[in-house]
């Protein structure tokens, strides 16, 4: 596992980033900048520490697939840690073998940070080496997205 890390500078207030970013008023501003990793990127659960979280999509069956996840911090408008250990494969929940072994555990953190009105959002996530090229490909995308997003409001 590497951690990676990205960074954007929005210029609007990180309670506004914060609400964007995880669709709290309207989720699909969360579905909206997600949609550059799957256009029917979507979430099931909440926010609050501690709960589990399902990031999901449909796959090229139909079928929901995604991660399983829970959610390890949430400070509002400063931080959000989210742990991966498991999937959604076809609906089913996988949480043990060969097919998690690998990454269960992996952490992706988000840090917003505030000055003159402007918040910079940085994001640090574990990934293994086969998905550092699909990472380093769509999150910049997706911050750019997240960013139209929170601006144009």
């Amino acid at each position: 596992m590497k951690t990676l890390n990205y960074k954007i500078i929005i210029h609007k207030p990180a309670s506004q980033v914060y609400d964007v970013m995880l669709g709290l008023s309207d989720k699909s501003t969360y579905e909206e900048w997600t949609s550059i990793f799957s256009p029917t990127s979507s979430y099931q659960g909440n926010w609050e520490k501690g709960n589990k979280m399902l990031f999901v999509s449909k796959d090229k069956d139909g079928n929901l697939a995604g991660m399983v996840s829970r959610i390890l911090a949430n400070d509002e408008n400063k931080f959000v840690s989210i742990q991966h250990y498991g999937m959604l494969k076809s609906g089913e929940e996988i949480t043990e073998g060969p097919e998690v072994e690998g990454w269960a555990g992996s952490l992706e953190n988000y840090t917003l940070t505030e000055a003159d009105g402007d918040t910079t959002v940085t994001i640090n996530i574990d990934a293994a080496a086969e998905h550092e090229e699909y990472m380093d490909k769509l999150y910049p995308g997706a911050l750019q997205k997240l960013k139209e997003i929170c601006e144009s409001k």
